[in-house]
């Protein structure tokens, strides 16, 4: 493989975006051409991923020194373990190649989709242009050869996060939305930063081929007074912290529901498909780390408790966007937990099938709210099947996808991650269970009151009722395939699929899960079919009760409470502690005072001094010939 294909796939969508970004004043009026540019440079990535992907399969990844381009950062010595050095340079290996399909493929159907979904919009050249810079920052953080160059990739799409949520900024909740998922994030990037440094401490080294070897063979440049394991242990979990605040785990979820301001194919690209699944990448990327400090069962205990966290506060949601939100979060915890029993193939399988089906119903999603007239609230819908066919039926395809409904993509995913869970970890197992179930009842709650039962719409609204574009529901149709399929193409085995052979060299070879296949699939089936049944049997003809109709409902309702509780117990008592301590007394009282004091003292000088300048020219001639006295008597008499 050649390093300049993933040149071109890499800087494809930089070129976008400096297109659009620098030329976007005289661009601005010709959406199909701004549009076109910024859909064009995601194609020619994708036809690049693919280039790569089938060089890939056939055995010639980019490794090592054959993916280094240049040095980016040569120190001195560093302690005992020489000169430290950071390479500019590509790992492009099975793993890579999924990632950059995932990324691309997705990507530009969304692109394409958003073509139709922006237009007319004031900042329609800005828009992709910020969604081509996600793209190129995603890519850098999937391609690098080392931790700083994915912490790069990490911080740039966290940027591009902030910017789209907040694309509407003359809307204060677009604003605040994009500021909260910005410092949330910080939190989690901290932890990483940590966890780099431990590990730069430890090996002398950031390149993952370098710490992985040292680390396979017990090999620590410099260990504080700790064992290897520790030390692995203390990194593994402090680059964790990273992933919970990227990929929105318990506690670092917050940010992810209130993204929904920002344009729907936003929440599409980054806040399904893509930017999220980065702290899952993270991990995978790093199995080895993982397996050798035994860390494994704090992410998938972190995972599972957030899956069925998340999908508690959605059975009682009523935003249709912010359903899917809270689906997203609960299926990063079925990621988190394939990652965490050592299923790493079954995680990054599961991270495959739900690109598709939750890029999908996010499209979806915003093709009902075109309709809508941006209504988001679900209770004002229903009976919309006949009225936007196409975009029921592809809505349908991945809620049965997402549902676990069997021989759907998510089906085999979801399957594979509760059967790995089973041997280690029951309770983990039980615990998915019951969170597939509330997953499909969820799910068709907002099928059924979206698309049956009688129209609640608006009359002024259900008079312009029509279905999306062509532009708009082609990308649909083409995302329910795979949503649809790509568990048939790829998951067919179980453990010995197609997806484990191909990235088998990537990850350590995982525990063979015990107990018949059939008897798991066929739990995983009646628990989705259950789940869809009851949600038939509760909503098929009635539209959720406007209002809780009690305590728990409404505690349910209003998501725990846990805003709440942050802002109360977090957010205010730094607010107070910086505006009092921070400002009043230390930037006010202490930095302005010195500042102040001293201009005071000058002052004051200054009064005194200026009395010697009366403007009397005579006061002036005597003063000099008392100077002039005075110095030739210290000359005369001194000297």
């Amino acid at each position: 493989m050649s390093p300049n294909l993933i040149l071109v796939l890499l800087i494809s969508p930089l070129v976008g975006f400096l297109i659009n970004g620098l030329f976007g004043k005289w661009l601005k009026g010709n959406e199909k051409l701004s549009g076109g540019i910024g859909a064009l440079a995601v194609l020619v990535s994708l036809i690049c991923s693919i280039s790569a992907f089938i060089s890939v399969k056939n055995g010639n990844p980019l490794e090592g020194d054959a993916g280094h381009l240049y040095s980016w950062i040569v120190s001195g010595a560093f302690i005992a373990g020489g000169p430290f050095e950071v390479n500019i340079g590509f790992h492009v290996d099975a793993l890579t190649t999924v990632m950059l399909l995932v990324i691309t493929g997705v990507g530009f159907l969304i692109h394409v989709y958003s073509i139709g979904y922006m237009h007319g919009d004031e900042g329609y050249t800005r828009y992709f242009a910020y969604l081509n810079l996600f793209v190129f920052a995603m890519l850098i953080l999937v391609l690098g050869n080392n931790y700083l160059m994915m912490f790069v990739g990490w911080e740039g799409v966290g940027l591009c996060s902030y910017l789209l949520i907040g694309f509407w900024y003359e809307k204060q909740s677009a604003t605040d939305a994009g500021k909260k998922a910005f410092i949330v994030n910080r939190i989690g990037d901290f932890g990483f930063l940590l966890g780099m440094f431990t590990l730069f401490a430890a090996f002398g080294s950031l390149d993952f081929v370098s710490i992985f070897d040292k680390a396979e063979a017990g090999t620590i440049e410099i260990v504080f007074g700790e064992t290897t394991k520790a030390t692995l242990m203390v990194a593994t979990l402090l680059l964790f912290v990273g992933a919970i605040g990227k990929s929105a785990q318990l506690p670092l979820y917050v940010w992810l529901p209130d993204a929904m301001e920002g344009p729907t194919p936003v929440s599409a690209l980054i806040h399904a498909a893509t930017m999220v699944t980065a702290g899952v990448y993270m991990i995978a990327r790093s199995a080895i780390l993982y397996n050798l400090a035994e860390t494994g069962a704090v992410v998938a205990w972190i995972g599972v408790l957030t899956a069925l966290f998340a999908a508690i506060i959605a059975l009682k949601q009523n935003d249709i966007k912010r359903i899917l939100a809270y689906s997203t979060v609960s299926q990063l915890g079925y990621m988190f937990v394939g990652v965490g029993v050592g299923a790493y193939a079954s995680g990054i399988f599961h991270l495959v099938t739900h690109a598709f089906f939750k890029g999908l119903m996010f499209l979806t999603a915003g093709s009902v709210m075109h309709a809508m007239a941006n209504e988001l609230d679900i209770r004002k819908m229903g009976g919309l099947r006949n009225k936007l066919p196409i975009t029921h039926a592809t809505f349908l395809v991945g809620a049965l996808a997402i549902a676990g409904a069997p021989f759907l993509s998510g089906f085999w995913s979801k399957d594979e991650i509760l059967h790995s869970a089973w041997d280690s970890f029951p309770f983990i197992y039980i615990i998915g269970l019951v969170t597939a179930f509330l997953t499909a009842f969820y799910m068709f709650r907002l099928i059924f009151v979206t698309f049956y039962g009688e129209s609640r719409v608006e009359p002024e609204v259900a008079s312009h009722l029509h279905e999306s574009p062509a532009v708009m529901w082609l990308p649909l149709a083409i995302l329910a395939v795979p949503s649809a399929l790509i568990g048939l193409l790829l998951g067919v085995g179980g453990h010995n699929s197609w997806f484990h052979h191909f990235t088998e060299d990537v990850f350590p070879k995982a525990h063979e899960a015990s107990g018949s296949v059939l008897l798991f699939m066929a739990i995983s089936s009646v628990v989705g079919i259950a789940g869809i049944a009851y949600a038939w049997k509760r909503y098929k003809d009635r539209a959720p009760s406007a209002e809780p109709t009690n305590t728990l409902q409404k505690v349910v309702a209003n998501k725990f409470y846990v805003d709440e509780v942050y802002n109360t117990f977090i957010v205010q008592p730094i607010k107070g502690a910086s505006h009092f301590l921070l400002w009043k007394l230390f930037d006010s009282g202490i930095i302005d005072g010195i500042v102040n004091g001293v201009a005071a003292l000058i002052r004051v000088i200054g009064g005194m001094l200026r009395r010697l300048q009366t403007g009397i020219v005579q006061a002036y001639i005597v003063s000099m010939v008392i100077g002039i006295v005075l110095f030739l008597a210290y000359y005369l008499f001194f000297t």
